[in-house]
């Protein structure tokens, strides 16, 4: 008699979490905070100047499509792109010079020095492009950190220029729209982007008056003297997850802007489900600050909210069934606005709990890189801070 009561109460549980998270979790999952909305009337009355820092380590494939995108900007005010190689072996440099050739004006590359202890390769790249900047004659107004595999309309810089000067905002991020093609990305990457904003609700990272920062790190355009003013890249220099550390000490100096778009791609393929789990294992674990109490919590919150639901309404009976599978109807529907966003048809909601544990698999496969010293791997490169076996 008690295992009924059990699973009913468990039902319940689900039950009440996807409430929650549909009624007072900020609106996430509906998808609204797009970079379409609520645009500013007016154009500012003189065009800031910007310089785009873009960090880059074996990205010979990817940087001729994204400067080109770049050094193709319809923006009517000084603009020019500061590219990092950081210590590159695949011809990158090569390449980046192949492409400067033709856009000497505005584009220039910087031979990274190499990675001092303390910070992660990425971030030293970063800092190296600012220090750049810093050292014109005349210093931007705006820097925009982007990534080497980031593709840009024509007129994504004007857009975001112009929200950042109406709101007087210390950065504006735009979650870039990543691939969608593979049986992997279709699988998995909607779902990405619908945990990202579960966790970091759009709507409450750009209410000023909110705690909650977030970026997205493809696509930063920063406010010069607020980067400046929060300490600088330096002060986050051994963050993996670079793009929210940085949101954190931002908002501290003004208002931030998030939001999903069409106008900002991610040009790196996805093409198997062992691509999607490195990416997803780089940084999983530092999400969780290297806490095994953090990833038991997380396993068991993850366990409640996306697997319960639908092992009951498999497995139990009478009114736990019911219930169980009242929370899983929300839960596709949760999902549902995220998959419209990328195309993708709606049989895919009902798959959430399915797709919720393979994540779950990718978090743990985190922690044991971690464990072996090979926490935060990218590019042939290990950044997190090694186990200690505590």
């Amino acid at each position: 008699m008690m295992l009924p009561a059990i699973f009913t109460g468990l039902a319940l549980l689900a039950l009440a979490v996807w409430i929650y998270l549909l009624v007072a979790r900020g609106g996430f999952w509906r998808c609204i905070q797009r970079d379409t909305r609520d645009l500013p009337g007016s154009d500012p009355a003189s065009w800031p100047s910007v310089v785009a820092v873009v960090p880059a380590r074996n990205e010979a494939d990817m940087i001729p499509h994204s400067l080109a995108s770049l050094l193709h900007q319809s923006y009517p005010g000084s603009f020019s792109v500061i590219l990092v190689d950081d210590n590159s072996d695949d011809g990158t440099l090569v390449v980046a010079r192949e492409v400067a050739a033709g856009a000497t004006a505005r584009l220039t590359i910087v031979r990274g020095a190499p990675l001092p202890a303390g910070w992660t390769g990425k971030l030293w790249a970063v800092r190296q492009g600012i220090e750049q900047a810093d050292a014109s004659a005349t210093p931007p107004d705006y820097l925009l950190l982007t990534d080497a595999d980031i593709g840009f309309e024509p007129d994504a810089l004007r857009s975001l220029v112009r929200r950042a000067e109406a709101g007087g905002l210390a950065m504006v991020s735009l979650m870039a729209k990543l691939r969608c093609r593979s049986l992997a990305e279709r699988a998995l990457i909607p779902a990405f982007i619908f945990f990202f904003q579960m966790l970091y609700p759009f709507a409450w990272v750009n209410r000023r008056e909110a705690r909650t920062a977030a970026a997205a790190g493809g696509c930063l355009l920063v406010k010069r003297s607020a980067l400046a003013e929060s300490g600088g890249v330096e002060s986050i220099r051994g963050a993996l997850i670079d793009d929210c550390a940085l949101a954190a000490r931002l908002k501290r100096q003004g208002p931030l802007w998030l939001g999903l778009t069409e106008q900002v791609r991610s040009l790196r393929p996805y093409p198997t489900f062992g691509d999607i789990r490195r990416m997803v294992a780089r940084s999983a674990y530092a999400q969780l600050r290297f806490s095994p109490w953090l990833l038991a919590a997380t396993i068991a919150a993850l366990a409640l909210a996306y697997l319960t639901a639908p092992l009951i309404t498999v497995f139990g009976s009478d009114m736990a069934r019911w219930v169980a599978a009242g929370a899983w109807v929300l839960m596709a529907v949760a999902f549902w606005p995220t998959l419209r966003f990328y195309r993708l048809p709606p049989y895919w909601a009902p798959m959430l709990p399915a797709i919720a544990a393979v994540y779950l698999g990718f978090t743990l496969d985190s922690a044991i890189q971690y464990r072996q010293g090979r926490g935060g791997l990218w590019k042939g490169r290990a950044q997190a801070p090694p186990g200690d076996g505590a």
